[in-house]
């Protein structure tokens, strides 16, 4: 942490040369961007109805990680009927794809995660649990409404920068499995951000806030085990057999034991994927998938390591052999300062939206339900804080290795109820509902007034640059995990898929016949107690 402090200090040095980077930016900005900023976020509200339309659309889809199709090709064939130029397949992920319009620089770069949660299936806008399909997966993390946020914004950029003659190009791409902290290192490995000069990256929350510096949480490597042994009959001859199984809980024990002796920073967590297919049969082959999360390279470095020597000490225990597999990275997150400042000006300009009553009982309602706080919806905007130094650890999130390629910055829009659980059916419930519907426009309309700001501040671009060639990357630098031999396991969630899809189809929205998605399923807002 000491680096980290020295480097901090150092960028916020560097930086007072330009008074601060919000301050010196707009000394050289356009005088034409407060006009323009004021009608970008009218241009947004105008197109309220398209941002329910995609949120609603994305909720009725609920697919999880490397199966986003449907959710991929809704929004590609969206942005071509727009105009922009769709490069499917990126990065050898079957629902990756770039969204392009513009020219020459600058370029900026929006992003948003797709995937869902497993077992999320939830009935939006019913303060209960209520599954539309028993066991299906859903938008239990709310990442149905991230590319609302984008595609509107862009839309209403679009009109903007056609109409001025601004140069600049806008760069629309999606998280692909990010609950499996899987598809942004492969973009990062395979090029897809180079030419970019800034990333604006959106998630849900419940707050309109971002954040620059090192934010807590962690990055991680996720990796998966497999033991090969021998089978045989459990009763009548297991000394033939050699147990995969055995390995993995060998494995297991031993790292269960070794986790008391790591730092308390650390977080770690496996699941058996495969524990062999019946009593009576000695298993041949186990597999476990492990997560090791820490906050710093290092520190993720060693831990992957420490598994990995734990692995092969339960293969020679068991006489197995171990073949192993990493399935994704995500790296310590780091975002820029002086988009974080120009980004949190616009906050306080668009301000929290306006709940009504009824969206303040729901969400009070929700709360009860999840044992949280009843303190209903957000009134009062966080504020740009400094991040805590050293960073608390927590959750990972692999816009982390983008942030670490090119200036990088993540808004946080109201489109969810506070003190939720998080990857939970819980998450769900507001989801395709006003409150995500006011989230999304609000979030909109700070993407598009930062983009202008990037686009006519050259000051703006330039100490995001001296940020993270001064600061983020002085003292530390990015370390992949990934290989150009590593490919993402686009495999994983298929069976999940194949088997609800089919129920799930049969609920996807037709906005050409409801007007939400709340009226297609019969839902009057909001539904406090269960019939």
């Amino acid at each position: 942490m000491q680096k980290l402090s020295t480097a901090v200090a150092a960028g916020v040095a560097a930086l007072s040369l330009l008074a601060s980077p919000v301050q010196a930016a707009s000394a050289a900005a356009d005088r034409r961007l407060p006009a323009l900023k004021q009608e970008a976020m009218t241009n947004v509200r105008g197109r309220a109805k398209l941002a329910q339309e995609i949120t609603d659309q994305l909720f009725s889809f609920g697919e999880l990680g490397y199966q986003e199709v449907e959710t991929s090709k809704y929004l590609t064939d969206l942005l071509e009927k727009n105009g922009f130029t769709v490069e499917r397949g990126v990065a050898g992920l079957p629902t990756g794809w770039t969204a392009r319009w513009g020219s020459g620089g600058p370029v900026i770069a929006f992003g948003s995660d797709i995937d869902g949660i497993p077992k999320a299936s939830q009935t939006p806008g019913v303060a209960y649990r209520k599954p539309m399909i028993e066991g299906a997966p859903g938008h239990g993390e709310g990442h149905n409404s991230g590319q609302a946020v984008n595609v509107v914004a862009a839309l209403a950029l679009k009109d903007i920068m056609t109409r001025e003659k601004l140069p600049g190009t806008l760069v629309l791409w999606p998280g692909v499995a990010e609950e499996l902290l899987a598809g942004k290192a492969y973009m990062v490995r395979d090029g897809v951000f180079k030419g970019v000069d800034a990333v604006l990256f959106t998630h849900v929350g419940d707050n309109l806030q971002t954040a620059w510096g090192r934010p807590n949480g962690t990055g991680l490597v996720s990796v998966e085990y497999t033991f090969a042994g021998e089978s045989a009959h459990a009763g009548n001859a297991p000394w033939r057999g050699r147990s995969a199984l055995d390995a993995v809980e060998l494995m297991d024990i031993g790292w269960n034991m070794r986790r008391e002796h790591l730092r308390p920073e650390q977080r770690s967590h496996y699941v058996i994927t495969d524990g062999g297919d019946q009593p009576n049969v000695v298993p041949s082959t186990a597999t476990v998938w492990y997560y090791y999360r820490e906050i710093d390279f290092d520190h993720i470095r060693e831990n992957f390591e420490i598994g990995n020597r734990i692995a092969e000490a339960a293969a020679m225990m068991t006489d197995t052999k171990l073949t192993r597999r990493v399935l994704g990275s995500a790296a310590p997150r780091h975002f820029s300062r002086p988009i974080a400042e120009a980004m949190q000006a616009n906050i306080d300009r668009v301000g929290l939206p306006q709940w009504t009553a009824d969206e303040q009982t729901f969400a009070k309602a929700v709360q009860k339900l999840v044992g949280a706080r009843e303190e209903g919806l957000a009134t009062k905007l966080r504020g740009l804080r400094p991040p805590a130094d050293p960073p608390v650890s927590g959750g990972s999130d692999d816009i982390g290795d983008v942030s670490w390629t090119v200036p990088t910055v993540v808004l946080n829009y109201p489109s969810n109820i506070p003190g939720l659980p998080g990857h939970n059916w819980s998450n769900a419930i507001a989801m395709a509902t006003p409150v995500a519907h006011k989230g999304v426009v609000a979030g909109a309309q700070v993407m598009a007034a930062t983009t202008l700001d990037l686009l006519l501040n050259p000051a703006l671009l330039a100490s995001a640059k001296t940020y993270f060639d001064t600061v983020q990357t002085k003292d530390e630098k990015y370390v992949p995990v990934l290989t150009a031999a590593d490919r993402p396991k686009l495999e994983q969630n298929a069976d999940v898929m194949e088997k609800y899809r089919p129920e799930m189809r049969k609920l996807y929205y037709d906005p050409s016949r409801y007007p939400t998605y709340l009226d297609q399923l019969g839902i009057k807002f909001p539904t406090l107690t269960p019939p």
